[in-house]
């Protein structure tokens, strides 16, 4: 799985472990949301700086049913960002988790109640 390397990322940011370990399990596709990756993980990264200038989020996953991505940002250690994409600015953010495995739980019981 192609994910943004240290070049592409801001300065400082690196993955969370636990993050790294869902992907090395290949738990990628948890459908409604889907880890992103290679050159559309890259679009949607440029994308965010372009219409969110004010903030630095890094994506990793996607919701295939609507516009939220899966966020971590540069000012904040471990928490997940939901954050409604080409929202008007200041109306991005829909939901904040306090990490990663608080957003991995709410993911699969999306999954678990998608149609």
């Amino acid at each position: 799985m192609e994910l943004l390397n240290e070049n592409e990322l801001p300065v400082g940011f690196l993955y969370p472990k636990e993050f790294i370990k869902i992907v090395d399990l290949n738990l990628v596709d948890i459908t409604p949301w889907i880890v992103m990756e290679g050159n559309y993980l890259k679009s949607r990264f440029e994308g965010l700086k372009k219409r969110y200038p004010e903030r630095v989020l890094v994506p990793f996953a996607r919701r295939l049913d609507n516009d939220d991505l899966a966020c971590w940002s540069e000012n904040t250690k471990d928490a997940v960002f939901i954050i409604h994409d080409f929202a008007a600015q200041g109306w991005e953010q829909k939901q904040k988790y306090s990490d990663f495995w608080e957003w991995f739980r709410k993911a699969v019981d999306d999954m678990i109640s998608h149609d």
